[in-house]
């Protein structure tokens, strides 16, 4: 487990406002089937090269990674786009996705707090979730459930952050329903297209970084990678 102190580091470019964006992601076992862990790894490249190619963004997006297998684990903590390195990943174990969302809550707010603490303006913080399953630490009805479903929609409607879920095949996408915000509901991966996913993504996360802290900001369709 972590120490609760991730996020806490000086953020670099503090002249610039900035997006700060966990990627939770699943590395349960069953992301080993299909190849999904090599292509998520493959995907998590894409988007740094794309994301440092584009001299604002480069400066402007803080990047962390969160993954949930056999422990919820900060792969990589918050940085630069620049400063990122790739985490190698590996599937084992279940889908603690509760925990692992609660987790990414925390460091959002770690973060906006160093943000304010040096006086650098930010956009609206993302968390974007990837998962091929249900979670195994919660289900609908207990404490649990409700204490992150309650957290998630709280974050949304007190515009905290952004939270997007994406479903990797067999996902149960009325569970991702039941926990993602009515006003942005889950969309389910098409098989194999994982790079298409992060290419969206990096683009997403550069029209934020062009953008006006506050600016309503029109993202692309999904449907070059999304089954809708």
């Amino acid at each position: 487990m972590s120490s609760g102190l991730e996020g806490v580091g000086v953020p670099d470019h503090p002249e610039q406002p900035h997006i700060a964006t966990v990627l939770l992601l699943d590395t349960s076992g069953s992301m080993a089937e299909a190849n999904k862990i090599n292509q998520l790894t493959e995907g998590l490249a894409i988007f740094k090269e794309d994301v440092e190619g584009d001299p604002l963004a480069s400066k402007r997006v803080d990047l962390a990674v969160v993954t949930f297998g056999d422990v919820v684990s900060v792969s990589s903590d918050f940085s630069t786009v620049e400063q990122f390195q790739v985490p190698a990943l590996s599937a084992s174990g279940s889908t603690p996705m509760g925990e692992a969302i609660m987790k990414a809550i925390d460091l959002i707010s770690q973060r906006k707090q160093d943000y304010k603490l040096r006086g650098i303006d930010y956009y609206r913080p993302w968390i974007f979730m990837i998962t091929d399953g249900g979670p195994t630490d919660m289900k609908p009805g207990d404490p649990f459930w409700t204490q992150v479903v309650d957290a998630v929609r709280k974050g949304e409607a007190g515009k905290q952050f952004l939270f997007f879920a994406v479903g990797v095949e067999p996902c149960d996408m009325n569970v991702l329903k039941m926990i993602a915000p009515a006003e942005r509901p889950p969309v389910r991966l098409q098989k194999g297209k994982f790079k298409e996913l992060f290419q969206w993504l990096s683009k997403s996360q550069s029209k934020v970084s062009a953008s006006r802290v506050g600016d309503q900001v029109p993202l692309d369709s999904p449907k070059g990678w999304a089954a809708i």
